[in-house]
């Protein structure tokens, strides 16, 4: 039987350093498969398309900024419609399941899986599982046909319900196999890939027909590999709003603050490109900076400075931020992730307590937009991204493609092993341009000595992350993608 590191891992090595991470196929282990034409040859909307079908050799690099000498380095294969295809379209039974919290462009995503294998390839069995994994063997399936699926892009949440954890993986395949189900689209983030991973190994071991293809999702952009996560241009669109009231407030009162969290569990990117794109925050903590608040260089001097100079301050603040100086509590969810405390009532009572002791009349409005955010539906940026992730996982699932999820790497779509998108979350490099831009945007302090400074970058160069104690350590990054300009936060 196959290790799981064997079943991942897929590996092509070409001249002057090429190497193709590519992602599994049901002839790896389920040889003599026929092939059939591919349905979308005769489908009129693609007659005019010069180019219907991806070259087999096709592939995406993972680093983009290279210099004259550099090795070509790790490629992912590109996504897209195949000319031959595993599948006939009437023997085609797909399934789609969101699992975990809820993100902007669910439902998009639902529609247009639904869509792509009814009006491009024909198919007609389409499910939906009811409540995250547990409804594959607690819940009934929902069938989406064109009629249940056409508006649901307009509405929040995911029709299909949603749950965390719940991941018996045998009987998961067993309802597969029962039902002969042999597409399965799953939809959700880092945790939930990792349970579409225990499912491929399970369905490869009983030698199965079915591919299971992932859609990466969480408001985060945490998910390592892929340029963003959908969603995130709809969360960092909507935190204005609740960034524009807090400074509307701060600045109709004397000493007036506003305080907005937003979510950032890990990683934070939403706090910090709100922050970059309002021009109204005066002070962004995340869950990567470690801040003080008492002393030299701490918070409360700088809301003291910043009342002296505007009367009035907006702080921004990641949902993971600061864990570090609340009372630890070890709980964790269904998911397995650790439970916070809420950081934006906490930072708002010390400011509170601090301008008392120092009886300085203030003004402090708190706003928590986060369960707003998950909940509308996604813009139209996200929309389009959500319509493309979701057509690039069809086609790679007809074409016999499976144990991948598709992602955006350098503005192409591709397909990623699922170990690749597991292995670690994407963070905030303070030690990168992109954290550099917001402290000279907010004129905020960095809450770093130049010791700590150079703790960070001490033998790691540009490329350092944080842990959650934040200590430095390697990004685990190669020599193929170290290089700081070609980050995602650039």
């Amino acid at each position: 039987m196959d290790s799981e590191e064997d079943v991942h891992l897929k590996v092509s090595t070409g001249e002057f350093g090429y190497v193709l991470q590519d992602v599994p196929h049901l002839i790896d282990y389920i040889p003599g498969l026929p092939t059939y034409s591919n349905p979308l040859s005769s489908n009129p909307a693609y007659s005019v398309v010069k180019r219907s079908f991806v070259h087999v050799d096709d592939s995406v690099p993972q680093k983009i900024v290279v210099h004259k000498d550099s090795q070509r380095g790790v490629h992912f294969r590109r996504a897209g419609p195949r000319e031959k295809v595993y599948f006939k379209p009437e023997e085609v039974v797909a399934c789609v399941v969101t699992c975990g919290g809820l993100c902007p462009g669910l439902n998009t995503v639902i529609r247009e899986i639904a869509h792509s294998l009814i009006y491009i390839y024909g198919c007609s069995k389409v499910l939906g599982i009811d409540g995250g994994y547990r409804g594959f063997y607690s819940k009934n399936t929902i069938t989406l046909t064109p009629k249940v699926v056409d508006n649901i892009h307009k509405r929040g949440g995911t029709i299909l319900g949603t749950s965390r954890g719940g991941h018996d993986t045998v009987k998961i395949v067993d309802s597969i196999q029962d039902r002969g189900i042999n597409q399965v689209y799953i939809i959700g983030g880092d945790g939930t890939q990792k349970g579409a991973a225990a499912i491929y190994r399970e369905v490869r071991k009983r030698g199965l027909k079915v591919v299971v293809a992932g859609i990466p999702k969480t408001i985060d952009n945490d998910i390592a590999v892929i340029d963003k996560s959908f969603g995130f241009d709809t969360a960092v669109e909507e935190a204005q709003r609740a960034i524009n009231a807090a400074h509307v407030e701060a600045e109709s009162a004397e000493n007036g603050i506003g305080v907005v969290k937003l979510m950032g569990r890990y990683s934070g990117f939403i706090a910090m490109y709100a922050t970059l794109a309002s021009r109204d925050v005066d002070c962004c903590l995340i869950p990567e900076s470690p801040f003080y608040l008492e002393g030299r260089g701490g918070l409360f001097e700088y809301i003291e400075k910043s009342f002296k100079e505007n009367g009035h301050m907006v702080i921004v603040i990641a949902e993971g931020a600061g864990q570090e100086l609340l009372a630890a509590k070890d709980e964790k969810d269904a998911s397995g992730n650790r439970l916070l405390q809420d950081v934006g009532l906490w930072i708002s009572g010390k400011i509170k307590e601090h301008f008392s002791k120092q009886k300085v009349s203030i003004t402090l409005k708190y706003i928590d937009p986060t369960y707003m955010i998950r909940a509308i539906p996604s813009n139209a940026s996200d929309n389009v991204y959500c319509s493309l992730l979701a057509q690039s996982a069809v086609h790679g699932a007809m074409a016999g493609f499976t144990g991948f999820t598709s992602g955006l790497v350098n503005g192409r779509h591709t397909y990623i092993p699922f170990n690749r998108i597991i292995e670690q979350q994407n963070k905030v490099v303070i030690t990168d341009r992109m954290w550099a831009r917001l402290l000279a945007s907010t004129n905020q302090p960095s809450f770093l000595g130049n010791k700590e400074i150079k703790d960070y970058q001490k033998d790691e160069g540009p490329a350092t992350q944080l842990l959650d104690d934040g200590k430095a350590i390697k990004s685990g990054k190669t020599d193929d993608n170290d290089n700081t300009e070609n980050s995602k936060e650039n």
